[in-house]
């Protein structure tokens, strides 16, 4: 499956590298087509230095592990999502034909499309995480 992890995902894995985000993170990365647009990896930098600097070390870490398709996120949209600053992720899930968008995110949770399908970090591992 082609999964995309949006932002608060990847933050709260370099925040707990032994938490539910992070187990998630893995089992994607290691069992499923993983695209990350540059606006979610944009945004995970802007938010960590931010808000928590001292775990960029972390983020960096994350980020080098990940085996991953990295592609553009095209920034104008046709207002399918609540929040502007969402669009371009979910306009990169829809361009890149994404069947998952892993987020905890309450504009994301609240969509009602067909396609991209949106989970928590938990369900995904719950549905769809392999045995390891």
């Amino acid at each position: 499956m082609k999964i995309m992890i949006d932002s608060n995902v990847f933050i709260s894995a370099a925040y707990n590298p032994n938490s539910i985000p992070a187990k998630t993170i893995h089992v994607i990365s290691q069992h499923h087509e993983l695209i990350l647009c540059d606006y979610i990896i944009n945004e995970c930098y802007d938010t960590v230095n931010r808000k928590f600097p001292q775990h960029i070390p972390e983020l960096d870490k994350l980020m080098e592990a990940i085996v991953c398709k990295k592609v553009a996120a095209p920034r104008a949209g046709d207002g399918l999502i609540a929040d502007p600053k969402d669009a371009p992720i979910l306009n990169a899930a829809v361009l890149y034909d994404v069947d998952v968008i892993v987020s905890g995110d309450k504009h994301f949770l609240q969509l009602s499309i067909k396609r991209p399908k949106v989970m928590k970090a938990a369900d995904f591992l719950e549905n769809y995480g392999a045995d390891e």
